[in-house]
């Protein structure tokens, strides 16, 4: 049956969004009527003058909803948008992707509905119009008729329209049960619109903000690994310079060579760690709120890091110090050594002088 109508009837405007259905159970809940976003259409029956919307994912039907001039397009939020189809005994909404294709669908609904409107009130008309040719054709009928058969016939022409009249009463009650159900569902389905609004909107903070998160741990991991080679070069650097102070001094004292051995092996183990660390935060990625913590704290172990290094600096700093102070005192101790050599020479060549003087004296 499908087919068939969508053969006779043309599109006239399509948007695509993510179909939902009211559960028929809780009336309070959407049900995901489609996996991903489909194209939703107007449709329009000529030769029965209906519209409707026509929705199809694969090869089934998602949404098949005659307009009537009652349904009402409700905007719930800056991207949703709900009716109820009481012929259907559902409420459809749709979740759309930008704000402009929620607007563009509402004011085709709102033209759809007056078209809808107009094609009722048309064959309202037309249904008026036949009426009182039926009134004025009945009494003549029965007339000739009551001639023939008095009683009954007027029984047989009367009959139809008493029939058509109880019809179209049955049909005002039906039209009234109809517009108390569809006010019914709306008015539940505003009930739960605040909740679902909030739900739908918490849902995408939360999913932005996990992303973001991602996104900030890769490029802080990459940070940290850029962070990580240069303090392992600078580790590197200070080994380096450690070694040739020693190699310069000769003698350095055990101590302080010690201690700075422990420092680096120190921050060695500190950079292993930190490493460990980065693979412990790639492989807990999902938990965003871990991977904050163990951020703040790796910062908080970098920063301890940074001050072990500029403690490390200034330790090689002051051995520099020390180094260039034993020169300066070993150049000074030397000057005076060859002072006093001078000085003893001088006072050698006195004395060979002086015994000299005394060799001729004791000669004379």
């Amino acid at each position: 049956m499908f087919p068939v109508h969508r053969e006779r009837e043309q599109p006239i405007f399509s948007a695509r969004a993510h179909v939902f259905q009211i559960d028929p159970a809780t009336k309070r809940n959407w049900l995901p009527a489609s996996k991903h976003a489909v194209t939703v259409s107007f449709f329009y029956d000529a030769s029965r003058s209906v519209y409707r919307i026509i929705s199809v994912g694969g090869t089934k039907a998602i949404i098949n909803s005659t307009i009537t001039p009652n349904m009402t397009f409700t905007k719930t939020s800056q991207k949703f948008g709900q009716w109820a189809d009481s012929r259907a005994n559902t409420v459809y909404g749709l979740g759309f992707s930008t704000e402009q294709q929620l607007q563009q669908f509402a004011e085709q609904f709102k033209e759809v509905k007056e078209a809808a409107r107009l094609a009722r009130e048309k064959s309202q008309e037309r249904f008026e119009l036949a009426n009182p040719a039926l009134d004025i054709a009945a009494p003549e009928l029965s007339q000739e008729l009551s001639e023939e058969r008095h009683s009954p016939p007027l029984l047989t022409v009367n009959g139809p329209v008493e029939e058509k009249l109880f019809r179209s009463k049955s049909a005002e009650v039906e039209l009234t049960a109809e517009k108390e159900r569809v006010k019914k569902m709306l008015s539940e389905g505003s009930m739960c619109e605040i909740n679902l609004e909030a739900e739908l909107f918490t849902l995408q903070d939360s999913n932005s903000k996990l992303v973001e998160a991602l996104q900030e741990a890769n490029s802080s991991v990459d940070q940290w690994k850029k962070q990580l080679a240069e303090y392992q070069e600078e580790t590197d650097r200070l080994r380096d310079q450690v070694t040739e102070l020693e190699a310069q001094l000769g003698h350095p004292a055990a101590g302080r060579t010690e201690e700075l051995g422990r420092s680096l092996e120190e921050l060695e183990a500190l950079l292993s760690a930190k490493d460990q660390e980065i693979h412990n935060l790639q492989s807990k990625k999902t938990d965003v709120r871990a991977l904050e913590k163990e951020r703040e704290e790796a910062m908080q172990r970098l920063q301890d890091l940074e001050k072990q290094n500029a403690d490390l600096e200034e330790r090689v700093q002051s051995a520099e110090k020390t180094l260039e102070s034993s020169r300066e005192e070993q150049s000074h101790s030397e000057v005076e050594v060859r002072r006093v050599i001078d000085v003893l020479d001088v006072k050698i060549c006195d004395l060979s002088d002086l015994r000299q003087s005394l060799a001729k004296l004791i000669d004379k």
